[in-house]
């Protein structure tokens, strides 16, 4: 072999080595990040809120309710604030916030303050029960994940053992976020779509509410919570520099 090819071979293993160090992978070119990360990373740099804005729309959240904690959650829904046009985009992640300010009291509450209710949130007809307790599946998060039957689905979607570790929502500011996605992106509640279909298909603000709380709330059953929502959702789309379209009510 000759000396040129030992230098190439010598350099060629060289670079391999430091690749397979990295703390982020590298493709052929140690100075390229992989696909996936590229991807995750563009999904962040996309999102139509920004820290500031985030900020503008819950002056007075919780520390939990970090702003990371939601980016870092993107990745499990990525569809989500990032389909159809810039205006469909920003209605959307307005819509979604509009409804988790509604529910937290603008972000200030992690889990449901009515302690009385705790123990109503166990079916015990599902044949997995309830493992972490009777009284441990109430309301938290973003949208208020309740029922061991919610946190058994949410899990099983996020790949995060919830049914056992109920705890976790409102713990790690990350999954509390990704089981407010898992409702937005998955289940249509009372109504008839899930509010990423109802957004990103134009439907109207006042579908999300439907599968949010219809139940209870739309149709004239509590006209001031409704309002409550449209409000939040009405200021969110300003603060992002949309219109909100039709169809606010329920």
């Amino acid at each position: 072999m000759s000396i040129q090819r030992i230098m190439s071979f010598l350099l060629t293993f060289t670079l391999a080595g430091v690749c397979a160090s990295a703390v982020a992978g590298c493709s052929d070119d140690a100075r390229t990040p992989p696909p996936a990360a590229t991807s995750s990373a563009r999904i962040v740099a996309d999102f139509v809120v920004s820290e500031a804005q985030f900020q503008q729309m819950f002056p007075n959240r919780n520390a939990f309710y970090t702003y990371s904690g939601m980016i870092d959650a993107l990745s499990a829904y990525p569809a989500f604030a990032h389909t159809g046009s810039d205006e469909i985009q920003k209605r959307e992640a307005a819509a979604f916030l509009a409804n988790v300010s509604h529910e937290t009291g603008g972000l200030v509450y992690i889990v449901e303050q009515n302690t009385a209710s705790y123990p109503h949130y166990c079916d015990a007809s599902q044949p997995y029960g309830c493992p972490a307790g009777q009284a441990a599946y109430y309301g938290r998060g973003p949208l208020q994940l309740s029922w061991n039957f919610n946190y058994k689905a949410a899990g099983d979607a996020l790949g995060i053992d919830l049914l056992n570790n109920p705890y976790l929502v409102e713990n790690d500011s990350a999954v509390s976020w990704k089981s407010a996605l898992w409702f937005w992106n998955t289940q249509s509640g009372a109504g008839t779509m899930i509010p990423h279909d109802a957004m990103v298909n134009d439907r109207g603000f006042g579908e999300t509410i439907r599968s949010i709380n219809g139940s209870i709330e739309c149709n004239g059953g509590n006209p001031a919570q409704v309002q409550s929502r449209i409000n939040a959702y009405t200021n969110f789309v300003q603060i992002l520099g949309a219109t909100p379209g039709g169809n606010l009510g329920c």
